[in-house]
C-alpha cells in the first residue's frame, strides 16, 4: 500500500502521523516501541484531520540530523532507521521508517530495560511490564515459553492420559522417548523434566480454562448460560464445540433427496479458531479463552496480542508466526493442522461464502474473532399471532408516545425485554438519558422494572 493510502486510513499498530516533529523523549517512545513490536513509519507533515500539509523543503536536513540524534543518544541498542522524504502533490513529507529489531528488547537508554522498554498497541505507545520484557527477550533467542522446562513438577506427578489418547484417536502410539523427541520432556543432568507445553495440554496448569457464556440481548448484562471448562486442552476444546452447538442457530434443506442441517456460522470455521486461540494464545498472562455468544455475534477471545510483531493484515495474507512451537507441532502431528498460514484464510473464504461478516482485532493484550450471526430465530406461528394481539392490545392501552417511547416498545414487543445498555445502543444516547427515559416511561406504567441492582431489566407493563 503506497503512503497516501496509508495515511488516508491514520494511525495504527505501524504508522504515526505527526504535523510537527514530536518532542525527543516521544520521538524515542515511538522508534522504540516500533522496534519491539512489527516495525513502521512515523510521517512528519501530515495534521490530526490526516491532511498532508507537508514541512518547508529548506528544514529537512536539519530535521534528519535531529532525528538520527535523537534516536542515537535515547535508545539502546542502538536502533537502524532509514530517514527520507515523499513528495505528494508537491507536500514534502519526512518519513521515518523503523525496522522490527533483533536485539530485543530496546528501551530508553536513561530509564533502562525495566522502566524504559515500550511496545505498540493499536495506535498507541505502552510501557511493557516485566512479563512482556521476558517475552521480547524469548523471542531474541527464538525460544518460546511453552518449550522451556519446568523445574517445581515432576513428571510422575502428571497424568498422561490426555494427551496418549488423543494420539491413540489418531492412530499412533505414544511413549517417553516420542515425548522428548517433541520437546515435551528433556533430561536437564540426567534427570527428564516436563516442559510448560506438557503442562499445559495436560490440564496440570491452571490457566488453561475457556469460558463460554450465552447473553441475552447484544450486551453483558444478563447471560442465558454459562460454563467453564478447565480439564485438559483437547476435552476443553470437544467441550466448546458442544456448547456452541446447543446455542448457535440450526438449519435444515432438503438436497437431492437428503435432508442437511447446517448451523449459521460452520462448525469448520469455529473450530478453526479455537484452535488458533488455543495455539497461539499467550499462556504466560493468567487469563483465559473466552467464547461470548450474543443475539447479533459469536466472540472467540485469546489473551494476548499477535505473537513476534505480526499485523492483522499480514496474518490474512498467510504469514504464520508460532508463539507457542512445541504445543503447534503436537496440534500438527494429531492433524488438527494442515498448513501453517492457512487457517484464517480459509475462515475468511468460508464466511464470505456463507455471506459471514469476520472481523480480527489485535488489541494489543488479547485478539478477538468476531462472527455477525446471520440467522434470525424465526418464533412459531402460534407466537407471532399472540405478539401481534399484544402489540395490538398494548398500543390500544398506552395511547400517545414519543418517538423514543416508540423504539423502545417495538423493541420490547419483538424482544420480551430490555436492558439500558440496548437502550443507549437503540436511541444512540448516553447511558444516563437511556436510564432518565426507561424510568420515565416505568412511571407512566408502560414497562416494569425486573431486578433492583446490576443485569435488571424491562418488560411491557402488562397491567397497563
Amino acid at each position: 500500500m503506497n503512503l497516501k493510502k496509508l495515511i488516508k486510513k491514520g494511525e495504527s499498530k505501524t504508522l504515526e502521523l505527526k504535523e510537527k516533529l514530536p518532542s525527543a523523549l516521544n520521538l524515542a517512545k515511538t522508534v522504540i516501541a516500533f522496534s519491539n513490536t512489527a516495525g513502521g513509519k512515523i510521517v512528519i507533515g501530515v495534521n490530526d484531520k490526516r491532511e498532508i500539509v507537508g514541512i518547508k523543503e529548506k528544514e529537512v536536513f536539519d530535521l534528519q540530523e535531529k532525528v538520527s540524534s535523537i534516536i542515537y543518544d535515547m535508545c539502546y541498542p542502538n536502533i537502524l532507521t532509514e530517514i527520507y522524504t515523499m513528495n505528494i502533490g508537491g507536500k514534502i513529507l519526512l518519513v521515518i521508517e523503523i525496522f522490527r529489531g533483533s536485539f530485543l528488547p530496546y528501551y530508553l537508554k536513561n530509564k533502562g530495560k525495566l522502566k524504559g522498554t515500550y511496545i505498540r498497541v493499536g495506535s498507541t505507545n505502552r510501557l511493557a511490564d516485566e512479563s512482556m520484557i521476558l517475552e521480547l527477550e524469548r523471542q531474541r533467542i527464538g525460544r518460546t515459553f511453552d518449550e522451556e522446562e519446568n523445574l517445581e513438577v515432576e513428571i510422575k506427578d502428571i497424568d498422561l492420559t490426555p494427551i496418549k489418547n488423543e494420539f491413540k484417536k489418531s492412530g499412533k502410539e505414544i511413549n517417553i522417548g516420542q515425548l522428548k523427541n517433541m520437546k515435551l520432556i528433556k533430561n536437564v543432568n540426567g534427570k527428564d523434566i516436563p516442559t510448560n507445553a506438557l503442562l499445559i495440554l495436560t490440564g496440570y496448569l491452571d490457566n488453561i480454562s475457556i469460558k463460554c457464556a450465552r447473553f441475552k440481548g447484544i450486551t453483558k448484562d444478563v447471560f442465558l448460560d454459562k460454563k467453564e471448562f478447565n480439564e485438559n486442552i483437547f476435552k476443553n476444546l470437544e467441550n466448546t464445540i458442544l456448547f456452541l452447538k446447543n446455542h448457535l442457530n440450526l438449519s435444515a434443506e432438503i438436497k437431492d433427496l437428503k435432508r442437511k442441517e447446517e448451523y449459521e456460522i460452520p462448525l469448520v470455521v469455529l473450530r478453526e479458531i479455537l484452535l488458533n486461540a488455543i495455539i497461539h494464545r499467550d499462556y504466560t498472562k493468567n487469563s483465559d479463552i473466552k467464547v461470548a455468544i450474543y443475539d447479533d455475534i459469536v466472540e472467540i477471545v485469546s489473551p494476548g496480542g499477535l505473537p513476534n510483531g505480526l499485523t492483522i493484515e499480514e496474518v490474512f495474507n498467510g504469514r504464520s508466526e508460532l508463539r507457542n512451537k512445541v504445543i503447534a507441532r503436537v496440534f500438527k502431528e494429531l492433524g488438527y493442522v494442515e498448513t501453517w498460514g492457512s487457517g484464517i484464510i480459509r475462515i475468511a473464504e468460508i464466511c464470505k461464502q456463507e455471506g459471514i461478516k469476520f472481523e480480527l482485532k489485535d488489541e494489543g493484550n488479547f485478539v478477538s474473532a468476531i462472527f455477525k450471526r446471520k440467522i434470525k430465530i424465526r418464533k412459531a406461528p402460534e407466537e407471532d399471532k399472540n405478539i401481534e394481539k399484544v402489540s395490538e392490545k398494548y398500543r390500544k392501552s398506552i395511547g400517545k408516545v414519543s418517538e423514543n417511547e416508540e423504539k423502545i416498545i417495538e423493541h420490547l414487543i419483538e424482544n420480551q425485554n430490555i436492558t439500558s445498555s440496548e437502550v443507549e445502543k437503540i436511541l444512540k444516547v448516553k447511558e444516563a438519558r437511556a436510564r432518565r427515559i426507561l424510568k420515565e416511561m416505568t412511571e407512566k406504567g408502560l414497562l416494569k422494572k425486573i431486578g433492583k441492582t446490576k443485569g435488571s431489566y424491562y418488560i411491557i407493563n402488562k397491567e397497563n
